[in-house]
């Protein structure tokens, strides 16, 4: 698994739920704020964004600005503490209980994916070469049409050739194996059922996050007080990764009191 940091936001009000410490409930007799820190275990550093009470050994604990900004002046404050030569980092919620290191592994090979060089035309592909005992591929080869093996002497064509590129308007297409350039992805993030994305469950690429909340914050006269993360993430390449493992969604959070009880059900 590749070497990630985790950021913890842990400074909700928890309205819906009296204005409780809602991090620090209990679900199957540990709190959702230890849960969430325990299923990033193998990240580095790990840093709590909230009151650190009680934090386990080893994590980073700090608060937003001002306390109680909301949950992007809280991203901030958390990618503040990560060591400088950090590249990704899982941004969750503190009160996601269900969540696992496979969840977040999922996560990781996602993004990693997004950036592997994809291959034209597969060999499946309407696109691909003919195979070789089709009729449709024995070109001659003295036809324009035919093209020299790698490794034959005539498929040495000078730079300077006419037959060395195709043309600029060329309709052919990438040929079959060419590596195409990926598409260039910011972070992923689970989605639920309804489409909903949920954006503190997810994993991001350090330096975009930190391009995309200094212009945020520019564009709000400095401050990220009370900023939305809809509006931090309209500024970033954001893949939605669907729950496909087994048990319960990792992204489910707790916002009220019937969300406690259902995670507790779950964790029995």
């Amino acid at each position: 698994m590749e070497t990630y940091a985790a950021v913890v936001l842990a400074g909700g009000a928890a309205r819906r739920m009296g204005g409780v410490d809602k991090a620090a409930l209990p679900i199957g007799g540990r709190s959702m704020r230890d849960r969430v820190l325990a299923a990033v275990g193998d990240a580095a550093p790990r840093v709590l964004v909230g009151p650190g009470d009680g934090v386990p050994d080893g994590v980073r604990v700090t608060r937003e600005d001002p306390p109680g900004g909301g949950p992007v002046a809280a991203m901030a404050a958390g990618l503040a503490l990560l060591d400088p030569d950090t590249t990704l980092v899982a941004l969750l919620a503190a009160d996601l209980p269900l969540l696992t290191r496979a969840a977040i592994g999922d996560l990781l090979t996602h993004l990693a994916a997004a950036e592997t060089p994809a291959l034209a035309a597969p060999a499946d592909s309407p696109a691909s070469p003919a195979p070789a005992d089709s009729p449709g591929s024995a070109v001659p080869a003295d036809s324009p049409g035919w093209v020299a093996p790698a490794d034959s002497p005539a498929s040495a064509v000078p730079a300077d050739s006419p037959a060395s590129a195709a043309p600029a308007d060329s309709r052919s297409g990438p040929r079959a194996g060419a590596v195409l350039a990926p598409e260039p992805v910011d972070g992923v993030c689970f989605v639920d059922a309804d489409g909903r994305r949920q954006s503190l469950c997810g994993v991001w690429r350090v330096d975009a996050l930190r391009t995309a909340l200094a212009g945020l914050a520019a564009d709000r006269g400095g401050s990220l007080a009370g900023a939305s993360v809809r509006a931090l993430t309209a500024r970033l390449v954001v893949r939605e990764v669907p729950w496909a493992g087994d048990g319960p969604p990792p992204w489910f959070d707790c916002d009220t009191d019937e969300d406690v009880r259902r995670a507790e059900e779950w964790v029995r």
